[in-house]
Formats: C-alpha cells, structure tokens, sequence
C-alpha cells in the first residue's frame, strides 16, 4: 500500500535536511584549507580591520561546543595579527605557535563571523592603549563599518606572553603566563616592567577562559610591588573587552601616599608608611571612568582611617570626593604634610630636600605643579588628636577642597582645652599669581582655652584657672613653610589670664631656654600669672611687638623687640619690675638674642642683682612662643587683665571672644 503523499513530502524534507549537514560535513572535510588561506587571510583580515595571515598548515576538526551539535574548528598553525590602520606600535598584536577557532556556519551567509571560542597555544600578546583612549583590543571601526563584522566570544589561553602599553596609565610591563590546576583559575603570571617611571613586579592568577561577550565575571588576583608601594587584589572583571566593570578587595600598603600619584593619578599628601584595604569597585567608560572605594579601613604612621572615596575622571580634571575619619589621630602623622617630620621620615618617604640642623621651620618645598592635576572635595573628621604630651584636641572636622590648584581648608576646627580653636586656611598652588610659589591666607582664632586642660600632665598647673584666647591673621607667598612665614604679613594679638608658671612647667613643655640657668634658693615654686598681652604686627616676616606685657604675682614684665621668621632670629629686650623684696634681686634689662634653634638669654652685665625665677623663666620662654599662634581675650575680663590694661594706658587689645577683628 502506497504511502499517503503527506507522509512522502515529510519524509523527503526529512531526508534533505539530513543530507545537507552530511554533505556539509563531507565537503568541509574533503577542502584543501591550506589553499584556502589567502581567502581567510583576506576575510578574516577584513574583518577585524588589521593585518591577519596564517603562516603554517590550516586544518578542520569536528568539536562539540555549547550544544548538542559539533562545530568545526579551524586549527591553524602560525598565525599573525597586526593593529589597527595608524597605531604605532613596538610589535604586531598577536603572533602565536597555534590558533584553533570555532566557527558557526550560519552566520557566515549574513558576513558574520561568531567564533564562540578562540585557542591560543604559545601566544605573544601585545594590548596597547594610545593617549586619545584608542586601543588595538576593540574591534570595529564606527567611522568606516566593514561589511563583514566579528564577534569573539571567549578567549582561552594555555602559556606565553603578554605585554600591556598605556600611554594613559604610563604603563609598559610584560607577564609570562602558564596554565595551573586550579579550581577558580585557569593561568598564573608573574609581571616585570614599569607604571610611571617606577619599576613594577609581581605575579597573580586569573581566569582559563576570557569571556569577551557575556557579561560574566572573569577572576583575578595579584600581589604587585609598584616603587617600593604593595598593591594587591582579589576580584572580578566584567565584560574584559570593554572594560566594563570591576569588583574587588584592595590591599594597599607604602612609604606615603602621595607615591600613589604615579600609579593612579590620584593626589594625596605626603604621610608616614600607611597601610589600607577595602572594596573597590569600578566602572569604566569610553570617555570617563568612575571608581569608589568604600568601607575601607588601615593606619597611616600610628593613627587610624577609615571612609569612603570616590574618583572620577572627565573634562577639565578628575575629581576625588567622599569622607574619611579617623578615631585616635598622632600629631607626629602630620608632620609629614608640611615637611615637619625628621630627617629619616623624609628620607624613607622620598623627599627631595633634607632639614637643615640649624633650622626649625620646615624647609620642604610644595610639590605644587601636581595641584592643577585633580580636584578634590573630601571631609576629614576625628574624634581624637594625640600627641607625646597628651595635648588634648578633639573633634576635629575640616572640609578639604581642590580646584584648579587653590587648596581649601573651610573650616578647620577642632576643640582643644575646653576651648575652641576655628581657623580658614586658603593655598593658592595654581602659580597664576605667583609662579613657582604658593600664596597663603590665614584666619584663625582660638576661645576660651584652659591652661590646666592645656598641661594636664603637669601637678602645678591643676590649681590654676587661666584662660586662653587668641586671634590670627596672616597672609604670605613662599614654596614652603619656612618661606610663607618668612614672608608673611599681618598681626597676633593674645590675652592669658590667672595662669601660673614655673621652670619645671617650662621644661614639661619641652621649651628650649638655652643658655639660661635658674637656681632653685626657694624651690621651683609656681609664680601666679596675672595676665599676659600680647600684640605682635608682623611685616615680610618679622614679627614686631606693639605690646607684650607680663603681668605675675612677682613682677611686671615689659617685652620689646622683633622675632625674624625669615632667618630665624630672635631680638627681645625683656624689663622686670620687680614688686616684692627676694634674697637675689634685678631690675636690669634681660636681653634675648640667638636663634629659635639656640637662643641665647643674658643680663645686663652692669647689673649684679638677680630676681624672681619663676618671673624670669617666663620672660626668657615668651618670645620663642611667639611662633605659635598667640591668644587674645577681652579686655576687663578679669581684674588682673582689667588693672595691667589700665596700667598701659588704655592700648588698644584684642576684641573679647565671639568679636574677633578682621
């Protein structure tokens, strides 16, 4: 009985469409690849819009990849790839021992070519990324399409070599990879070359297969010495061939922060060694890229930080923004910032200059020409400040803004002795004004400060209710902190008030009195402070005394004379008025002279009378206290403050707190 004719169709249809793979397969199997390399050369060349040729034997094999029915693959031996029409480069894109690729047939008939897998054997890889962000691992032109169009969509790689080139980045290194047993990764690499200027090494895994389409996470981790700054990873790349997203956890550890700048673009200030780690994370865009690193945690020198920063860069300068506190912060981490630090501290961190041994200013320059590199808007808080002396500051919070190389401190404050210290700090690096030189500005006042909260570690000063006020103002050019103050110009006014001192509490301070010595006939007994006033008019860095008066429970002390910031020389004449009868008397000028380093304190020789110690180690140690920003208070505050300013004949004084003159 004949078949129903349906049946025959269906069976027919059946029949050809069986035939046609087979066919395919057999016609595949039966062609001469090595004759058909010019064609592949060509196609495939245009294509990828660069140089390819294959140099050895071509061959076809039959492999199942990602379904249920096999793929030919493309093996072929020698094989070059050059870069794109008008990149400069040192060595062609890629050279390899053996290149094996599948192809899916289908999408050949619309000038397709989807390679789901690309085999590299022995492979010489040359990534490279020119200054205007063209790179020779994108493929496809968008100024000329080709007609025939590629898509990769994983890359797997077996040992060779890979040299990576970013003019952006400052970057040429070179890795030597190998294939490992790993569950997680597939090839291990260990790196030698150069990230701006400075010599880079290290090794790490990554992924066996690259997947270049999907938007899967390819692994990565290393561990990279950078100049002398550890960096290490652990994380994910998304979408490798564009770059597209990247998540990890970083670990970074150097000599100082601002070493960071010639890996990463980012200006930070000069610190002691600091260690951090936290998450990164990454988007990178044609144009611009955004990168936040959050919840990290680490120590710079011995103080604490934690935070929140984010970078992004984009037209005119990057910017980096965010928070960063610090619990328990060492006055000694600072020094480094503005030079201050010792001599080993700059050596370790790479400082050009070194502080002289005469000099107490520090003489470091301002690294100003990397100021217009970046914009910054970051907040800095701590609770805590610390130093040897347990100088009590908390609550430190300062906005710190860059842009276009003015540096910002708006405000500055923290409080400090039961009082509180409010300053803005304004440094303007862009050297459109003053080339070569930093000009700075000054606003500060301090309130309300307490002498025993000042010294809590010195007995003497429990019992004392003295308070401290204090305004500044001043302006100056220079490269460093030796030079602004050198220049520096405008006025510091101060009052203390029911203070006390003594010898021991001069020395608790750590003040040097350098030649002077004071017996101890009646003990070293605290002279009670009246009150101190101060006001120093300061012109190209020579401060000049208008007034300077001490007032004691032994004396009354009149100071005149000029502290030189510029070479740091001292020029006081210091007039005790004795009040009271003591075994040793003197009522002859004290003459303070030398250097703030070595300052050098003598009497009068035609006088032979001595008097009031405690009085006398006050006189000496004022005018080297002159450098630190003097106090200012009310007027009649007090009655001591109230009768000495009426003893000076109504001169004019700093404003009472809350009214600072400016």
């Amino acid at each position: 009985m004949p078949l129903p004719r349906r049946t025959r169709i269906a069976i027919a249809a059946g029949a050809v469409a069986l035939a046609i793979p087979v066919i395919a397969v057999v016609a595949l199997n039966s062609v001469d690849w090595n004759r058909a390399r010019p064609w592949l050369n060509d196609k495939i060349g245009t294509a990828i819009e660069r140089p390819f040729e294959i140099r050895g034997a071509v061959s076809l094999a039959w492999r199942q990849h990602g379904s249920w029915l096999p793929l030919p693959h493309l093996v072929a031996r020698d094989v070059h790839i050059g870069n794109p029409r008008g990149m400069r480069a040192p060595a062609e894109m890629v050279s390899v021992d053996q290149f094996a690729f599948a192809i899916e047939p289908l999408p050949l008939l619309r000038q397709r070519i989807e390679i789901p897998q690309l085999r590299f054997e022995n492979p010489r890889l040359l990534l490279q990324r020119e200054v205007d962000g063209r790179n020779n691992w994108t493929f496809g032109d968008d100024d000329a399409p080709s007609a025939w169009t590629l898509n990769v969509h994983s890359v797997v790689f077996t040992k060779g070599t890979v040299r990576y080139i970013d003019a952006i980045t400052h970057v040429d290194a070179s890795a030597q990879v190998d294939t490992i047993d790993d569950p997680r990764y597939g090839v291990a690499w260990r790196l030698r070359g150069k990230w701006n200027g400075q010599d880079v090494s290290g090794g790490g895994k990554a992924g066996a297969v690259l997947a270049l389409q999907q938007i899967k996470p390819y692994p990565l981790a290393a561990s990279l010495d950078v100049g002398g700054t550890r960096i290490s990873f652990d994380g994910t790349l998304t979408k490798p061939a564009s770059l597209a997203a990247i998540d990890m956890q970083l670990k970074l550890s150097g000599p100082s922060m601002a070493r960071l700048y010639g890996l990463t673009g980012v200006l930070l200030p000069e610190t002691p060694p600091f260690a951090t780690e936290g998450h990164l994370t990454g988007n990178l865009g044609a144009n611009a890229s955004r990168w936040v690193y959050q919840q990290f945690t680490g120590k710079v020198g011995q103080s604490d930080i934690a935070g929140k920063l984010e970078f992004k860069t984009g037209a005119p300068r990057p910017l980096l923004s965010g928070t960063v506190q610090s619990k328990l912060l060492q006055v000694s981490d600072l020094g480094p910032l503005i030079g201050a630090d010792s001599n080993a501290s700059k050596e370790a961190r790479g400082a050009d200059e070194l502080q002289p041994g005469n000099k107490v200013l520090p003489v470091e320059k301002f690294r100003t020409e990397r100021w217009t590199a970046i914009d910054a808007d970051v907040n800095f808080t701590a609770a805590q400040i610390t130093r040897d002396q347990n100088l009590p500051i908390q609550n430190l919070t300062t906005r710190i803004h860059l842009k276009d190389g003015v540096l910002a401190l708006t405000p500055l404050n923290f409080d400090i002795a039961g009082g509180r210290f409010t300053a803005n700090v304004m440094l303007d690096g862009s050297g459109k004004i003053t080339p070569d030189a930093i000009r700075a500005e000054l606003k500060a006042d301090a309130r309300q400060l307490q002498l025993k909260q000042l010294f809590p570690s010195i007995e003497g000063m429990q019992a004392t209710v003295g308070e401290i006020n204090a305004d500044v103002s001043l302006s100056a050019s220079g490269n460093s902190v030796a030079g602004l103050l050198g220049a520096s110009n405008g006025e510091l006014k101060g009052v203390i008030n029911q203070g006390s001192v003594s010898k021991l509490m001069l020395e608790t301070m750590g003040l040097n009195i350098g030649s002077v010595v004071l017996t101890r006939i009646a003990g070293d007994q605290q002279v009670k402070l009246n009150c101190m006033v101060t006001d120093f008019a300061v012109s190209n860095g020579v401060m000049k005394s208008r007034l300077f008066t001490v007032d004691t429970s032994e004396a009354r002390i009149d100071i005149h004379g000029t502290v030189n910031l510029g070479n740091e020389k001292l020029d006081l004449t210091l007039k005790p008025d004795a009040k009271s009868v003591r075994v040793i008397s003197l009522r002859a000028p004290i003459y303070v002279r030398g250097t703030f380093k070595d300052p050098d304190v003598s009497v009068d020789k035609g006088t032979l009378a001595l008097r009031a110690g405690g009085a006398l180690a006050l006189a000496v140690v004022a005018p080297v206290a002159a450098i630190v920003p003097l106090v200012s208070t009310a007027p009649g505050e007090t009655p001591a403050c109230r009768t000495l300013i009426a003893q000076l004949g109504g001169k004019a004084v700093a404003p009472p707190p809350g009214n600072p003159q400016r």
